[in-house]
């Protein structure tokens, strides 16, 4: 129930799950549960969008045990992923029909401010992440992505979080696109696609201007990968990929500053002591990149 895509789904009109593949069998109250979306959204009213405990029993047992945060993060599937991944009966994805594209945001943008005020009982500082992986299908002919979609579909989502909103992609994809968006923190992959990334340097440096920040995915969620590595290692890693952007102007301090440093994904195919590791590295690489750069 914790895949990404189904956690998200409860409460959608319609869906049937069948293991990790989800579909849409619009019932006879379908249009009228649609409506009621609209209606949702119009009043922000997110009290019906909650996760349960079925569907995220991670989120509950976080928010029983987590306290006194500076800050505190969440994360939910964003639309692309979503409208993607569920499909209609003829099999195509939902993404495909405008107006239940159109629904979904407004859907998930509903889960976000729920999520969010359910973490502000941690700290009031929030930072809500939309996961996007199918964004790398941007400019793909296998899995077209109505690319001038994409923006609309996100900054609905963005609507919902109050605090500070971020964007993750784990591969390659048009960052112009996501740049362009409202979003505070971009999140990539920084241990295989730095270079992908760098070849927007001029509009990743318009974001920064603007007070954006990047999430460098450094330390590898790979286990093999992450066997290899120390904070050396990857710093100097780091380090040369920052290096890319600075030839339109940007100091390599500037980009620490406005740096966070991450996993480069997800670390639920590691074991735990590889998780512990990868979340060590991250913590320590920190430390030693303020040290360098920031102190």
């Amino acid at each position: 129930m914790e895949n990404m895509v189904v956690q998200n789904s409860e409460g959608f009109p319609g869906v049937v799950r069948d293991g990790e593949r989800i579909r849409l069998e619009p019932a006879s109250d379908f249009e009228d549960r649609l409506e009621q979306i609209y209606a949702d959204a119009e009043q922000d009213d997110a009290s019906g969008y909650g996760l349960s405990a079925e569907y995220a029993p991670g989120l509950y047992a976080f928010l029983s045990r987590a306290s006194g945060s500076r800050t505190v993060k969440g994360q939910l599937t964003g639309p692309v992923t979503w409208g993607l991944t569920v499909t209609r009966p003829d099999g195509l994805g939902i993404l495909y029909d405008d107006d239940l594209a159109d629904a979904v945001a407004k859907f998930l943008r509903l889960k976000a401010a729920w999520q969010e005020h359910a973490l502000r009982r941690i700290s009031p500082n929030t930072i809500v992440f939309v996961d996007e992986p199918c964004l790398v299908s941007l400019g793909s002919v296998f899995t077209p992505v109505p690319e001038g979609k994409v923006p609309g579909l996100l900054e609905e989502v963005f609507r919902g979080i109050k605090g500070i909103k971020g964007l993750h992609c784990c591969g390659n994809t048009d960052w112009s696109v996501l740049l362009d968006t409202s979003v505070d923190v971009l999140s990539f992959d920084a241990y295989t696609y730095a270079s992908s990334l760098s070849s927007y340097s001029d509009r990743v440096k318009s974001f920064l201007e603007r007070g954006g920040g990047i999430a460098w995915g450094i330390v590898p969620s790979d286990e093999e990968a992450l066997a290899g590595e120390s904070v050396a290692s990857l710093r100097d890693r780091l380090e040369d990929g920052m290096a890319l952007f600075t030839r339109d102007g940007l100091s390599l301090r500037q980009i620490v500053a406005q740096a966070l440093l991450t996993p480069s994904c997800g670390l639920a195919g590691l074991s735990c002591e590889s998780a512990e590791r990868a979340l060590a590295l991250t913590s320590e690489l920190s430390q030693s990149l303020r040290s360098r750069y920031v102190a």
